[in-house]
Formats: C-alpha cells, sequence, structure tokens
C-alpha cells in the first residue's frame, strides 16, 4: 500500500474534531436513535453489554465495537481506493466508537451520581460520536464490489417508488450529487423512506447528525458521507468527481431490503 501524504494532516484534523465537537443533541438511549440503528444495519453494529451496577430504572451501559467489513479494503476500486477505506474505517470510525464510548461511561457514571450538569454537557459529545458511528454502519452496507452487484440499478419495489417519486433513477443521482456538492461544510447526502407517509425523500445532515433528526419516522435506505476524510486522499478537493463516482459501487440490494423491511 503506498503511504499516506501530506494530505493526510486534513484528514487527521477531523479525528481531532470527532473527539472535542460539542453540539445539540439527541440523548443516546433516545428510543427513535436506536430505531434507526436496527433499521439502518442490522449486521453491522455490535455491542456489548458492561456489567455495571446499575440505578433503578437504567437498562446498564452498552458499549459498541468496530464492525469488520463485507469486503476487502481494496474491492471497491477504482471508485474509492484500498488508502482511503483503511484509514476511513480503522481510524475515523474507530475514533466515533470510542469517543462515544467513553462517553456512554461518563453519562452512566453521572446518572449514577444524580449529576445532572455534567448529563446535559455530555449530550452533544453522544450526538456527534454516535450518529458517526450509526452513519458510518450504515454507510458500509450501501457500498459493494461491482464483481457482487455494486452499481447495478435497483429492481422491484424500490426501482419503482424511485422512478413514481423522482422520475427516474438518473433523475435520483443527480439530486443527490446536487444537494451532497452543495452540503456546506461536512455531513452527510441521504435517500430516506419516509414511514408515515410511504415516500422517498431526499435529505442533507450536517457533521455526524444521525438522519432521525430530521424526522422519527425517516428510514435511511442509502447514506452517502460527504466528509473530506471519505475522498480527499483520492479526489483532493474535487467532491463532485468522488459523487460521480461512488455510484458505481452502491450497494442496491441492501437499500432494497431495507425498503421492503421498513414498509412492512
Amino acid at each position: 500500500m503506498p503511504s499516506i501524504t501530506s494530505d493526510k494532516k486534513m484528514v487527521n484534523a477531523e479525528l481531532s474534531e470527532a473527539s472535542e465537537a460539542k453540539s445539540s443533541i439527541v440523548p443516546g438511549i433516545n428510543p427513535s436513535f436506536q430505531e434507526q440503528v436496527s433499521y439502518g444495519s442490522p449486521n453491522l453494529i455490535t455491542r456489548k453489554t458492561l456489567k455495571t451496577t446499575a440505578p433503578l430504572g437504567f437498562r446498564g451501559l452498552q458499549t459498541f465495537s468496530l464492525p469488520d467489513l463485507p469486503y476487502d479494503y481494496g474491492d471497491l476500486e477504482p471508485a474509492i481506493s484500498s488508502e482511503i477505506m483503511q484509514l476511513h474505517h480503522q481510524k475515523h470510525h474507530q475514533a466515533y466508537i470510542t469517543n462515544y464510548n467513553k462517553a456512554l461511561e461518563q453519562l452512566d457514571s453521572a446518572i449514577a451520581k444524580g449529576d445532572a450538569s455534567t448529563v446535559v454537557k455530555l449530550q452533544g459529545a453522544i450526538k456527534f460520536n454516535g450518529g458517526g458511528h450509526v452513519n458510518h454502519s450504515i454507510f458500509w452496507k450501501n457500498l459493494a464490489p461491482v464483481r457482487e452487484g455494486g452499481g447495478e440499478p435497483p429492481k422491484a419495489s424500490l426501482g419503482s417508488a424511485i422512478d413514481s417519486h423522482f422520475g427516474s433513477l438518473e433523475a435520483l443521482v443527480q439530486k443527490m450529487n446536487a444537494e451532497g456538492a452543495a452540503l456546506q461544510g461536512s455531513g452527510w447526502v441521504w435517500l430516506a423512506v419516509d414511514k408515515e407517509f410511504k415516500r422517498l425523500v431526499v435529505e442533507t445532515t450536517a457533521n455526524q447528525d444521525p438522519l432521525v433528526t430530521k424526522g422519527p419516522s425517516l428510514v435511511p435506505l442509502l447514506g452517502i458521507d460527504v466528509w473530506e476524510h471519505a475522498y480527499y486522499l483520492q479526489y483532493k478537493n474535487v467532491r463532485p468527481d468522488y459523487l460521480k463516482n461512488i455510484w458505481k459501487v452502491i450497494n442496491w440490494k441492501y437499500a432494497s431490503e431495507v425498503y421492503d423491511k421498513a414498509l412492512d
């Protein structure tokens, strides 16, 4: 594998931000947040229950671990380089998990002590790092090597719904690419199904906000990471080129399975 260049400095800066970011919050144990975890990536998010003495009414502390990828780092080339995939998975996703677990442990301690000030103070870190874990766990499942169907257009019910809501798959891709390119700073562009109204929607979220922050009835089918760490080492600052090429390895089969499950 080629060595990482000086461009890595910009990527590494985001790792520091992951540990320090503070923002508004949905609580780490919010039911809608947990439901999105279940829909978004049932096979990727792994948990272990710690043996703790929990206060009355508290269900015990769960921590999260880095999921294995269902493909090798180089399997998405040339759309996404092996170097990016390894750094993105082993460094960035792991950083979100490490900081999420740390915040959850501090939250558990604060709740046990009745320390309301610390509970409130921790919410930004829980949202940012927990959202980073949820979002990336979905992202890995949204990708597949070409030899395993990556890039093949959606069929059946999801394919029909895309044609009905957006006119065509090409129109949807153009819309998501435009919104992803226009997103200022860092964030995500999503294709989701609204369970309440049974319709497809395109949304963007800032930073590592999970899609549930846009509405509890939204189920993520496809999320594209537009943080620079997802593409800079390969595409430099040309985000539109990254967005154009990532469709070559999109796993529409997985998105279709989530869509059908959400509307059952």
